[in-house]
């Protein structure tokens, strides 16, 4: 059966697309940690990260940095925070989120209330710093 992840890979599910290539696809969570929280992910669908092959997993973290990057650009925080914990969804993902102290990258922590129009209007925001 095909994680929520494949089926917003094959536009079965929406997604807040922050970037996109013909391997890769960065979009926003939907029960974000902070403004900005967005998810990178292979478009090929493995479970555990590091069952991905080298190039792959090399290929998914580079297209990470430049995801973070824009982040940077459009979310005012003082890092980004990467976290990969692969127990939710069994399809490899990377978490960036922006960070102030240590303890925003706590997911015990309460999640943030976005509205669609918000997630909208801040992955148009990251994707332009993307490009």
């Amino acid at each position: 059966m095909a994680s929520i992840f494949a089926k917003i890979v094959k536009g079965e599910i929406p997604c807040h697309k922050v970037a996109e290539d013909e391997k890769y696809l960065a979009f926003l969570d939907i029960n974000p940690l902070a403004m900005g929280h967005t998810l990178v992910i292979p478009k090929q669908e493995v479970d555990y990260i590091f069952d991905l092959d080298d190039e792959l997993l090399c290929g998914l973290h580079l297209f990470a940095k430049r995801v973070a990057k824009a982040i940077e650009t459009a979310i005012p925080c003082e890092r980004i925070g990467v976290a990969v914990i692969g127990l939710d969804v069994p399809h490899t993902h990377i978490h960036l989120v922006p960070i102030n102290k240590i303890g925003d990258l706590n997911f015990a922590n309460p999640k943030v209330d976005v509205s669609a129009d918000d997630l909208a209007a801040i992955a148009a925001k990251i994707s332009a710093a993307f490009h």
